[in-house]
């Protein structure tokens, strides 16, 4: 989350939130990554989160309520375009598939594409020989309403395209929604298996 949704979430100033936050950072209890000009706060580890999750089951006992961020609209949550790729739940099941399959590999120059990736991809019609020279080919792209990443670079874009291509996705003429064909749902989730399932 951002400092000011964090500070609207808390009911306290900006001010007070970037006090705490920076106290926080100090402590080494929270992270910051910053996309474009927005700056993202998220918990150092599992840890911290354990911590969390009891205080807020503490909290949620005596009636205290979390709102959500991000999109109200339920199909923009669902998927939708970022930059002409994909994004929301659907984007992020993808990036995460990808990854625990061992398709993409994170470097520390970023990421890569492995051979097993390169193998899958050019069977779901991506043409990596074509778009391997675009900069960057892969990275990944902070989801503003899931809060973790989805693929982004040259390869978002590609595989968005073979799934419009292949009939599974279609994009919304009002808004950035993409809507799964119920067949496309399958298809999608056998080829980007959610994590658990593979």
């Amino acid at each position: 989350m951002t400092a000011r949704e964090l500070a609207i979430e808390a009911g306290i100033t900006p001010q007070t939130a970037s006090s705490h936050l920076k106290k926080l950072q100090e402590g080494q209890l929270i992270t910051q990554r910053k996309q474009g000009r927005h700056r993202y706060f998220a918990l150092a580890g599992p840890e911290v989160s354990a911590v969390l999750e009891s205080l807020m089951g503490l909290a949620g006992g005596m009636g205290q309520r979390r709102s959500r961020v991000g999109p109200k609209d339920a199909a923009l949550r669902h998927a939708r375009v970022c930059y002409n790729h994909l994004a929301g739940q659907r984007g992020v099941q993808m990036y995460d598939s990808l990854l625990h399959q061992k398709m993409l590999v994170l470097t520390p120059n970023g990421m890569s594409v492995s051979p097993a990736g390169e193998a899958f991809l050019t069977g779901f019609g991506v043409d990596l020989a074509a778009i391997s020279k675009a900069r960057p080919l892969c990275r990944d792209c902070l989801d503003w309403s899931e809060r973790r990443s989805h693929l982004g670079g040259a390869l978002g874009r590609a595989v968005l395209a073979q799934l419009e291509i292949k009939g599974w996705a279609r994009r919304s003429k009002d808004s950035r929604a993409v809507s799964l064909t119920s067949e496309g749902q399958r298809q999608f989730d056998r080829a980007f298996p959610p994590r658990g399932l593979t």
